[in-house]
């Protein structure tokens, strides 16, 4: 072989490596970008999933009371289901920041969690209350931080009363129904009291139903739950009523997955697919909306005018 042979082949090798080297570091860097959903190329062993603000069902109407953003219920148990069906996870972390959200989309995510095969555990962040609590429920574990809220086991029941306004603007109200109290609850008029017990009677249920909830899933004695008096606790207290199992940060609550599995924690976030614009409007919405919301969560009803909320 010449000279011109050998270098030319020395070139190739040398480009060759390059581009192999190349095409590694794209690979990492497109696995930082992507989390990996492009591809196997992401080392992990725990996947995360977050519940931020309020929850909501993915489709159908949200409730008025839960605000722009937040977190779609149908998005996070793709995402805990799709977590389990990976070989790769052997532990799953939910992150939670939320006030609650609506009653069957925050039931459905609790159940996914119970359901997946391996260590759960929750962690409250700044908040975690009400629907937050009751996902909480679910899992193994649940850790907060010194500074987090935690609680607001109860009900409220609301409802708009403008029967005086529609008097004075000349309204009057006309409804068919068949079934004595399907217009129970209606704003335009002023509620009966028989219907005031109807209604009351069902926010007591779905309290019974909340204290049986965190009950079983969390061991703890439904008067002690019931004791608590749907107060939020910042996580010192929070841990002495049981309403928490540790306080720590998140390196502590990767140290304990870490105990569990029986390796060191590689986490992987599981998210839902949205484009960047999505992302910037979701963010500009939940910044508008901060202002106004409080600590309890809302559980929307049937989409009638009476809402109820657990808190």
């Amino acid at each position: 072989m010449d000279d011109d042979a050998r270098s030319t082949g020395s070139g190739l090798l040398v480009a060759a490596a390059l581009g192999a080297a190349a095409t590694v570091a794209g690979g990492r860097l497109l696995a930082r970008l992507t989390r990996g959903r492009f591809g196997d190329t992401e080392e992990y062993n725990v996947a995360k999933v977050s519940v931020s603000g309020p929850i909501k069902r993915d489709t159908g109407r949200p409730s008025p009371l839960s605000g722009p953003g937040g977190t779609t219920a149908d998005d996070v148990v793709e995402q805990v289901e799709t977590a389990d069906d990976d070989e790769d996870v052997e532990a799953l972390l939910v992150e939670l920041n939320t006030p609650g959200g609506e009653v069957v989309p925050s039931d459905d995510i609790r159940r996914a969690v119970a359901d997946f095969d391996g260590p759960t555990v929750a962690y409250a962040t700044d908040l975690c209350a009400s629907g937050g609590y009751w996902i909480a429920s679910g899992c193994d574990e649940l850790w907060a931080r010194d500074g987090s809220l935690v609680g607001s086991i109860g009900v409220i029941g609301s409802r708009p009363n403008a029967a005086g306004l529609a008097d004075k603007l000349g309204i009057s109200y006309e409804q068919f129904t068949a079934g004595e109290y399907k217009d129970a609850g209606v704003p335009l008029r002023e509620i009966e009291e028989d219907e005031r017990e109807y209604l009351q009677s069902l926010i007591d249920g779905y309290y019974e139903q909340f204290v049986e909830t965190v009950s079983e899933g969390r061991g703890m004695d439904p008067d002690a739950i019931r004791g608590t008096e749907a107060r939020v606790y910042l996580g010192p207290d929070a841990l002495d009523l049981g309403l928490v199992d540790e306080l720590g940060v998140q390196d502590d609550v990767e140290a304990r997955i870490a105990e569990e599995i029986g390796e060191d924690v590689e986490i992987k976030e599981f998210s839902p697919e949205r484009g960047l614009v999505e992302r910037l409007g979701i963010g500009a919405e939940r910044v508008a909306f901060a202002a106004g919301n409080g600590v309890a969560s809302v559980f929307a009803g049937d989409g009638r005018d009476v809402e109820i909320e657990f808190r």
